[in-house]
């Protein structure tokens, strides 16, 4: 096989651009997509559709033949990053099904995670925008536990907001285990995956 014939991955952290954004739960994706281009040692670039971020590289060791990668950025808000999603997909030749979403979950608790494919948005506006402009919502999603806002707090408010101290000790092992999950998907697939992180 082609160096040039190897399947490329298309991994998209979702998150809200800006520093204002930083440390919100909602940018979970990008914490997770930072990880993964520090593993590459690679920096994010702007990609020339100028609505992204990308690194590109390879999974496994320096020279090896394995799945190319490109990980992104959108630099939109999160409630319009399907256009970016789809303008990448559309430029490295990436079909739905190897296409990665790494997002913040409701529904599960913090420091969890659940690896799936398709299914529905579950009010997540990133979700419903990347199934808006590509027509499905068969990609992958790699989900990162949040947990429900605590008393009577509106959802909105708490996913734009910082996580509390006790969150940030464990961020960085949920989010090192989150890295860990889209190399899993991509070199062992679904079924392997999900025994493994879907905790």
């Amino acid at each position: 096989m082609s160096d040039s014939a190897a399947p490329v991955w298309l991994v998209v952290g979702l998150g809200n651009p800006g520093p204002a954004y930083a440390g919100h739960r909602h940018n979970v994706g990008y914490l997770v997509v930072d990880e993964l281009a520090r593993r590459l040692g690679s920096g994010f670039r702007a990609h020339k559709s100028g609505r992204a971020e990308v690194v590109e590289g390879r999974l496994g060791a320096p020279g090896s033949l394995g799945p190319r990668l490109v990980l992104a950025k959108p630099r939109s808000y999160m409630n319009e990053v399907g256009g970016p999603v789809k303008a990448l997909a559309t430029f490295y030749k990436v079909p739905v099904e190897r296409v990665v979403a790494i997002h913040d979950e409701l529904d599960i608790g913090f420091g969890t995670l659940r690896i799936k494919r398709g299914g529905g948005d579950n009010g997540h506006n990133g979700l419903k925008s990347m199934r808006s402009s590509l027509g499905t919502g068969e990609f992958y999603r790699v989900r990162a536990g949040i947990g429900r806002p605590p008393g009577r707090q509106d959802v909105a408010d708490f996913v734009l907001s910082n996580y509390s101290s006790a969150e940030r000790k464990d961020l960085p092992f949920q989010v090192d285990s989150a890295a860990d999950a889209v190399v899993s998907l991509i070199t062992d697939g679904l079924e392997k995956t999900q025994q493994t992180f879907n905790s």
